[in-house]
Order: C-alpha cells, then structure tokens, then sequence
C-alpha cells in the first residue's frame, strides 16, 4: 500500500462526500485500507495524512440540537406522507450533507418514541398540523392498562375504537380505550373524542376489517374521512 495511493484515496472520498475527508473508520470501511497500512509507516495520525493530502483535518461535532434534528425529521415526514425508514434516512443524508445522520434520530428511541417528540415540536409551532396527524398514526395503540374483560378460560377481550379529530376519525384497538383517548388528546390539533368503540375477542382481525372496509377513504395511517353513513354503520356494531 503506497503513500500515494492511500492521499489519492483521501482526496477520491472526500470529493464524493461533498469536499469533506471522512472520517478514520468510514475511510477504512469504504476503501479497505487498514490503519496498519499508514499508521506508523506514513503518519503518526490520521490528521497528518488529513493535512497532506491537502484537507483540514475534521473536527469532532458537536451534539446536534434536538430541535434542529427534529424540525428536518418534520419536513421529512410532511414530504413522504408517513416516518420515513432507517434506508431512507441514509439516502436523505448522502443526497445532503447537512441533514442529520440517522444515528441522530435513534437516541429518541423507538418510532412510536421518536413520533411523540415530532408530535410536541410541532405542537409549539403553526402549520404543522398534517405533520401531527401523520405522526399520530405511527404511535403504538398497545397499552398495558389491564384488559376491559376476561372470560374463565383465559380469553382476554378488548376494543376497536372510532375516534374523531377535527374532520379525520381514527381506527385503532386497544385494551384501554379510555386511556388511549387521552394519550391522543394531549397530542393532537384538535380535541380528540371516542365516537364508538366496539368490543371483541380478536382486536386485530376487527381492526383490519374497518380498514378494509374503508379503505377508499383512507388518508394517513389509521386516519380515515368518514362520512355519516360509514360512521353509522360503525356504531350498529357493539360486539364483533
């Protein structure tokens, strides 16, 4: 492994990452060449090898302000309709170097996690209330609140529940549809009210059937626009 060979390599990098040289281990990761290779043969550190090939070695970052992270997580949701993927991210990032490394995003914790904390962002600020109901659709309606019945032989009953919010009606499930109302009231635009909620020893399959059901009027995640009728026809059913 030459000495020019590995700087024609620092330079080949970092005009591909948008005139920045990356970092030690990306390098080594994406050129196969080991830091056994230079260190010690060449430089004594890779700021040195850096500074020959013509860069300013890189410094260390500092943590990216919350707000900031989250305010282009927004913008990204309102533009794919829904949170987007991990691939996604990374594509968003090689595509523009100033949005934020997927690492960013993950110490929010899950997406329901990460949804949340979008939530309340845009909760502070206006115009933002698309991006509110997208997210509110990726958060998890399972709870942990004990179940709203159990039969002898252990069979567990819960809920699907219709819930409205301004013009747009949700359908979920849950085992504690009193309490999802509130978790989704502090969360959305407008106040957020269980219309009907009918119970049933399979939440899953009931759920996927409304869905199914009315799918044509189905706008972002589990948010539908409802007419009279189909909210009608919702509320005939009390045990499926």
């Amino acid at each position: 492994m030459t000495r020019s060979h590995i700087l024609d390599e620092i330079r080949r990098t970092a005009q591909a990452n948008g005139g920045v040289p990356l970092g030690r281990q990306r390098f080594c990761s994406e050129t196969g060449i080991k830091k056994d290779d230079w260190l010690g043969r060449y430089w004594a550190r890779w700021s040195d090898a850096l500074r020959e090939a013509g860069f300013t070695p890189n410094r260390l970052q500092a943590r990216l302000d919350d707000s900031l992270a989250i305010e282009r997580m927004a913008l990204m949701i309102r533009e794919f309709n829904r949170l987007p993927t991990e691939a996604e991210l990374k594509m968003q990032r090689r595509g523009d170097p100033t949005f934020p490394s997927h690492n960013v995003f993950k110490r929010f914790g899950s997406r329901s996690r990460l949804a949340t904390a979008v939530i309340s962002w845009c909760q502070q600020r206006s115009d933002y209330d698309d991006v509110i109901v997208t997210c509110a659709s990726h958060q998890t309606d399972d709870v942990t609140d004990a179940p709203d019945q159990a039969v002898s032989d252990g069979e567990v009953f819960g809920s699907v529940y219709l819930l409205r919010s301004g013009r747009y009606y949700k359908i979920g499930r849950s085992n504690a549809v009193g309490r999802r109302e509130r978790e989704l009231a502090i969360q959305l635009p407008q106040k957020a009210v269980v219309v009907h909620s009918i119970k049933t020893d399979d939440p899953p399959g009931i759920e996927s059937y409304w869905h199914r059901r009315f799918e044509a009027r189905h706008k972002n995640g589990e948010w539908f626009e409802l007419t009279a009728l189909d909210v009608r026809a919702f509320k005939r059913r009390r045990f499926m």
